[in-house]
């Protein structure tokens, strides 16, 4: 079952009190414990997309991915093969509900946290 999730950045020492206006959103299959189903994304993986938004940005849109890796990302120029352009670190193991957190390694190469605000089916 397809879930919408939206992410915010958390509290780091740039933002004390996180920041809603830079995050995520995007779709994935999510089983019961909320962790990202793979077999079920490989059958809906044109469906899932994400949208990234911050501020002074642009937003981009692209798509959920799972890497040969293993690992889970965004990616967003689909004029190129598929890469990690923003990976999620440990995404497989996170559990995507309500008041988790979990880390991207953004663009410019930092890693930060983000807090899930929700999790709801698609």
């Amino acid at each position: 079952m397809l879930s919408r999730i939206r992410l915010e950045l958390a509290r780091t020492k740039d933002k004390p009190e996180g920041d809603p206006s830079h995050g995520y959103e995007f779709v994935a299959p999510l089983r019961p414990d909320g962790h990202i189903d793979a077999e079920a994304w490989k059958k809906a993986r044109g469906r899932c997309r994400v949208r990234h938004f911050s501020p002074g940005r642009e937003e981009m849109n692209g798509h959920l991915i799972h890497t040969k890796g293993r690992r889970w990302a965004f990616h967003y120029d689909e004029s190129r093969e598929p890469e990690e352009d923003e990976p999620g670190w440990r995404f497989d193991s996170h559990v995507f509900a309500t008041g988790e957190y979990v880390s991207i390694t953004e663009h410019d190469g930092v890693t930060r946290p983000f807090k899930v605000i929700w999790a709801k089916r698609a």
